[in-house]
């Protein structure tokens, strides 16, 4: 998981979709049905990526060479400060298989679904 946080400090988008299962399955905080694939997945990084300002990781759960691991996150989405994690879990192949993310309070968790859909709209 370390390749990962590295890639998404560095805002690496590539890198850190190299790091995804073809199959990865991806939970989002704000819509009810999976995200699955590789495609579907990068897609919702990249806008993900445009809508968190100020987006820092603050601390890893899990030890290193576990295939789970948490990287707990701060953020902004507009004037709404975000406290989420990342939970992932590794497939057979070293690759991101799972990748469920949770986020906090309930009002940035609204202003996140609201800037994800106009952000996936307008791309």
């Amino acid at each position: 998981m370390r390749a990962f946080r590295l890639a998404v400090e560095a805002q690496d988008m590539e890198a850190a979709v190299a790091l995804l299962a073809d199959d990865v399955v991806f939970r989002s905080p704000v819509v009810f049905r999976p995200y699955q694939g590789r495609a579907a997945v990068a897609t919702i990084l990249r806008a993900v990526f445009r809508v968190f300002e100020d987006f820092r990781y603050e601390r890893e759960i899990g030890a290193p060479d576990a295939a789970d691991q948490v990287l707990v996150f701060r953020a902004r989405v507009g004037d709404r400060e975000i406290e989420g994690a990342d939970f992932l879990h590794l497939d057979e192949n070293g690759r991101i298989g799972e990748f469920t993310v949770m986020v906090r309070p309930l009002s940035a968790a609204h202003a996140l679904a609201d800037a994800m859909r106009a952000e996936l709209e307008a791309g």
